[in-house]
């Protein structure tokens, strides 16, 4: 039997990580912390335990975040990567290139909750193309986004001829 491993990274491609043996549990926090370090509604962790985490490109930039924790991101696109507290260390379940898999099991810090968390699913849903008013300019858009895997090019300082 093999050992399980994921990969993933940045938007830029500036950092890219490789983990290798299972992962921990998977959850969503709620915290205001968690949503100011998202700048989202809650933000997707999965811990990584026991599993061997390998910085394959570049490294996060950290921030102390409180008295116990960090938070790692790109410095070159901001995109958050790590929670990092004395209980280990967790990645954004969204920087994984393939996020579909890691499932959250429970949500934390559910007092920060904002109100319309749960009610979002009931939100009609359109393709990104069905906006008449940015399908003209979204159908030339050329994306400058790390592709999700791993290859030598990446386009962190902008397009390349």
């Amino acid at each position: 039997m093999s050992t399980p491993h994921y990969t993933g990274g940045c938007q830029c491609g500036a950092v890219r990580f490789r983990v290798e043996g299972a992962l921990g549990d998977a959850s969503v926090c709620h915290c205001r912390m968690c949503q100011k370090a998202s700048g989202n509604f809650y933000l997707p962790l999965v811990s990584v335990r026991q599993a061997r985490l390998i910085w394959t490109r570049g490294a996060p930039k950290r921030f102390r975040s409180s008295s116990i924790a960090f938070r790692g991101f790109c410095a070159e696109c901001g995109t958050p990567l790590t929670y990092e507290a004395p209980d280990g260390l967790a990645l954004t379940i969204a920087a994984f290139d393939d996020p579909a898999g890691i499932a959250p099991r429970i949500q934390w810090g559910v007092e920060a909750k904002l109100p319309y968390v749960d009610t979002i699913h009931r939100l009609p849903g359109e393709d990104t193309m069905a906006d008449a008013e940015a399908a003209s300019f979204l159908a030339d858009l050329v994306s400058y986004q790390h592709p999700d895997h791993d290859t030598d090019q990446w386009p962190c300082e902008g397009p390349t001829s």
